[in-house]
Order: C-alpha cells, then sequence, then structure tokens
C-alpha cells in the first residue's frame, strides 16, 4: 500500500533525519555522513552548518577530523562543488561519480581551453607529481606543466574554480592537503586518507550505496532529485535506472499531497507515518545541506515567489527561515546578530528560540577563531 503523506510530513521528517531536530549527531564527522556530505565552498557555512547539528559543537573540530585525525576528507564531488565528506565514503563517492566523465567531452574542452590530448596529458601527470607529498596549487600547476611540456596549460590550471583539477578528485586522484602558510595544499587521498583501497568499489554498488544515503536524508524523493543532487542533473540515464532498480527491493512508494510520486527507504515509513509537525522554526546557514539536497523549484520547499531571494545569482545559497520545514524568510549575520527577513508570519516565539539558538553558535564560531 502506498502511503499518503504531506510536505510538511516529508519536510519535518529531513530535519529529523538531519539533526536540525531532535538531541544532534555525536560529532562531525556522523553528521557529515549522515547529511552526505556538506558542501564546503564557504567554509563558515560548512562550520555553522555543522555546529548546529552537534549534540556538543566544539570549535576547530572541523580542522582536526580533517587534518588531524583525517575522518573527513575535503575535495570537489557532488555537482563538481568542494565538499566535506568522510574518509571512507570518497572511494565510492568517487566511483559513482566517475560514470559520468564531463572532461571527455568536446564542449567541456572547449569551454575551457584544452584539447583532450591537454586533459588527458594532466591526469595523467597530476598523480605522478604529487607522489608522496602536498604542493600548493602553484607548485602543482608548476609540476604538471614541466611534466607534460604543455605552457599553454598554466592559464586553464589557475584560473576559475579548479576546473582542470575537478577530474581529478573525480577519479580519487587529488584532494585538499593540510594548509601551509596560509596557501591550499593538494595531495593524493591513497597518501593521505587511511584505508584508501587498492581498487575502488564496483560503480553500481557504490551508486546504490549513494541513493540509499541519499534518501536517509533527503527522502522522500525521485531518482531526479538524486540526479540534481549528485549530477546537477545530467546523469547517464541506463545508469540512474540500473541503481534504483538494483535498490528497489528496499523502496517504498510515497504519495505527496501535490500528487508527487516519490520513493522511501522501506524501513523509514513508521517514522515518516508518525511525524506530527508542531510549527517548528529553524534558522539554516547559506548553502545548507537542507536546501542543496532538493531541487532548487520544489515549491513546497521554497515558493516560487520567493525563489530568487534562497538561490541567488552565481549559485549563491542564502541562510533561510523554515517554519515546518518550509523556507519563510532569509536571514544575514551582522555583529554577531542574525538580521532576519521574513516573507511571512511565523510564530514568534518559535522564533526568538531559533535567533537565539544561531547567535549563540555565531559567538560561539567567533570566539574560536580569535584564539
Amino acid at each position: 500500500m502506498t502511503l499518503s503523506l504531506t510536505w510538511p510530513q516529508i519536510l519535518t521528517w529531513r530535519l529529523t533525519r538531519q539533526f536540525v531536530t531532535g538531541p544532534g549527531g555525536p560529532g562531525a564527522v556522523a553528521v557529515a555522513r549522515r547529511l552526505c556530505g556538506v558542501q564546503t565552498q564557504v567554509a563558515s557555512s560548512a562550520q555553522l552548518a555543522v555546529a548546529l547539528r552537534s549534540a556538543r559543537p566544539a570549535a576547530g573540530e572541523i580542522d582536526t577530523a580533517l587534518w588531524a585525525d583525517r575522518m573527513l576528507v575535503k575535495t570537489w564531488v557532488m555537482r563538481g562543488t568542494l565538499h566535506l565528506v568522510p574518509s571512507d565514503e570518497l572511494p565510492a563517492y568517487c566511483s559513482a561519480l566517475s560514470t559520468l566523465r564531463f572532461w571527455e567531452k568536446g564542449s567541456w574542452q572547449r569551454g575551457h581551453g584544452v584539447t583532450a590530448a591537454q586533459i588527458g596529458a594532466v591526469i595523467e601527470a597530476v598523480p605522478h607529481v604529487l607522489g608522496e607529498g602536498a604542493l600548493t596549487r602553484e607548485e602543482l600547476v608548476d609540476a604538471v606543466v614541466e611534466v607534460t611540456g604543455e605552457a599553454h596549460l598554466r592559464e586553464a590550471l589557475t584560473s576559475g574554480w579548479g576546473a582542470l583539477l575537478k577530474p581529478l578528485s573525480r577519479l580519487g586522484e587529488l584532494c585538499y592537503g593540510p594548509p601551509r602558510d596560509g596557501k591550499v595544499t593538494f595531495t593524493a587521498p591513497r597518501r593521505w586518507l587511511p584505508g584508501w583501497p587498492a581498487e575502488p568499489p564496483p560503480q553500481e554498488e557504490a551508486g546504490v550505496a549513494l541513493a540509499r544515503a541519499f534518501l536517509g536524508a533527503h527522502g522522500p524523493a525521485t531518482p531526479e532529485m538524486f540526479d540534481a543532487w549528485l549530477f546537477g542533473g545530467v546523469a547517464r540515464k541506463a545508469v540512474l535506472r540500473a541503481w534504483f532498480r538494483d535498490l528497489a527491493p528496499e523502496l517504498a512508494e510515497v504519495r505527496a499531497s501535490d500528487g508527487r510520486s516519490l520513493l522511501a527507504l522501506a524501513e523509514h515509513l513508521d517514522e515518516l507515518a508518525a511525524v506530527r509537525p508542531g510549527g517548528e522554526v529553524h534558522l539554516l546557514p547559506g548553502f545548507d545541506p537542507y536546501i542543496l539536497g532538493a531541487p532548487r523549484g520544489l515549491e513546497p520547499l521554497v515558493p516560487a515567489a520567493v525563489k530568487a531571494r534562497v538561490s541567488r545569482q552565481a549559485g549563491w545559497i542564502s541562510p533561510v527561515v523554515l517554519h515546518d520545514g518550509r523556507v519563510t524568510g532569509v536571514w544575514e549575520p551582522k555583529d554577531g546578530r542574525a538580521v532576519v527577513e521574513l516573507f511571512e508570519p511565523v510564530p514568534q516565539p518559535a522564533l526568538d528560540t531559533a535567533v537565539a539558538r544561531i547567535e549563540a553558535l555565531l559567538a560561539s564560531r567567533d570566539q574560536g577563531s580569535d584564539r
């Protein structure tokens, strides 16, 4: 039998699964694992997203997990954007994402001013030049140019958002290393991360694992929603169908109140059916995984009239105010305070509680950065 749910039920369940409500996650690694990664294009937003979901947020926890314990890794994965993911899960992300080799398309090569031979030379050179150490971007570019003999690559490798390095991250050949003298470094996951496998997991196995994890945090959802989150909506359709076919024995259909047919993990149906939205209000930071895990056009989450205030130019995602999981406003930090702009009324006591919570985290973060 198909379970019928309202969107407030679905969104409230997602907030609970994502540690926004409830007791919170046991630490940064567990939070990143449940969320299927935390986008860190803006590091302060990632720190706030993790702190908001942690039972005992601690200043410097992410840096410790990245550079001391090596239990988190920073690299380009979903949609080619920079994320924090658990180190032991990165091989699966790389394996699944490598089913789409965007750098082999002529349109991509022309757009970045390289030929197929040149991008092939970069992919071959980077694992060699990284060797056993970590290199700054300048050092890496110098080494690649020297090995390939392609001086033309210098401009392409140093411009933009690391476009020519992203194929290496998708292939599991490159990730961020510890900063050196305030500069970013890159290193090889096989050297840097504990337990890196000799061979990546099979693509089919990795894709199913990612789809399962996605539904456990951002479901109920459709395969197309999963594709939008992982690949930006350009997955190979045969690959996507195969992953969900293999996952099908674990799935159940959910009918949303707008008539949309969604998929959920069968093990979560009782929890979903029991959800009763209670008028909760939350403030989430910019680029929050709760927003990024759903399509920008999902009207029950982001009303069409305010979409441009949430999903802004150049891919910027605003900090948002939620009421029963739905976007009802935006906010911004100013001098340690949360300045809220509402699109529609929300319960004032609940809003006051949410503002106090986020301001306490802002104060803790700012104090930590002063040490």
